[in-house]
């Protein structure tokens, strides 16, 4: 991860609208557990997912395996409550919110802890001092951030420096071919800075793996049906970029590889990206996605993807 001695698992288990929502706990417990044995150390979550139940759930299942043997992250700013104390990265919320955390992932501590965005409303170094705090208490090992922009990430970079404490090792940001902004300056920021990136969304919502067609409507049990996510997927489900979402799957199947498995690829092609976080629904998909690992083609197909999406490239999304 970045220049820190952490490992990740090139693909990462992820629980955003997957675990305590969608996906019934036995069937969740059952596919993060067969994550571990397939080989997947690195499980992602945050208190705001299911209002907590997320947590409890991948606490629940990672309880069955040694602590020392997997990398377990979740992540403080959104509202947990109705007041206005118990959100943003006050040193209140952030304090009270891990040992939130910590209670229902049934852990003395988390391998990373994000700030799940910049918060404009509380000075940077109360945020920053918190965090250190917490690591030298040996709650969290490692301050990770998700969302926040070069000049941000600088900015906590310079002051910890300044004031000797713990530093950013990690940038949680979305990256897929469908969204590629990242490229004109958060990686190139996190290869200078030794910035371990683990980025989220690497099939944009599903909308990669081809499930969704132009002029039809999403699949009833789809994401893009969900009220709750058809706002984030929206940008995503225009007539052009379906149409070249289906000569991409097309062009996946011609290389003996589903969609998803190439789109996966393709992202860990980028070598500051250190891992990808799926968020599989059941084992079967997991499976699928693990698949990408393996996959191996010629110049000549990764150069018709990026045709696909030509005008998706740096900075474009």
């Amino acid at each position: 991860m970045g220049k820190s001695g952490l490992k990740l698992s090139a693909l990462g288990l992820g629980s955003w609208f997957t675990y305590g929502s969608k996906t019934d706990r036995e069937t969740a417990i059952r596919t993060i557990r067969r994550a571990y044995e397939l080989g997947v150390n690195h499980f992602d979550t945050a208190d705001v997912y299911a209002r907590g139940e997320a947590e409890s759930i991948v606490g629940d299942a990672l309880r069955a395996f040694p602590r020392e043997t997997y990398v377990l992250a979740t992540k403080v700013y959104w509202p947990m409550g109705d007041t206005v104390t118990e959100r943003g990265l006050s040193r209140k919320h952030i304090v009270e919110a891990i040992d939130a955390s910590l209670r229902r992932l049934g852990l003395e501590y988390v391998d990373i802890y994000y700030a799940h965005r910049f918060d404009p409303d509380t000075d940077l170094e109360e945020t920053l001092r918190a965090f250190d705090d917490l690591v030298r208490a040996g709650k969290v090992l490692y301050i990770g951030v998700s969302m926040w922009s070069v000049e941000q990430m600088r900015a906590a970079r310079e002051l910890a420096e300044k004031l000797l404490l713990h530093p950013i090792a990690v940038d949680q940001p979305e990256y897929n071919l469908l969204n590629r902004e990242i490229e004109g300056d958060v990686l190139p920021y996190a290869r200078a800075h030794g910035l371990g990136v683990v980025v989220y969304s690497p099939l944009a919502q599903g909308v990669l793996t081809g499930k969704y067609r132009p002029g039809q409507a999403p699949p009833s049990s789809s994401r893009a049906a969900d009220p709750r996510m058809r706002g984030v997927m929206e940008r995503y489900l225009d007539d052009d970029t379906l149409r070249r979402v289906e000569r991409f799957a097309a062009l996946a199947r011609d290389a003996g590889v589903t969609p998803s498995q190439l789109a996966l690829a393709w992202v860990l092609r980028r070598p500051e990206v250190t891992s990808a976080l799926v968020g599989a629904s059941r084992p079967e998909q997991l499976e699928e996605n693990l698949g990408a690992l393996d996959v191996r083609l010629s110049d000549d197909v990764w150069s018709a993807v990026e045709d696909i999406f030509a005008d998706r490239g740096e900075g474009s999304a």
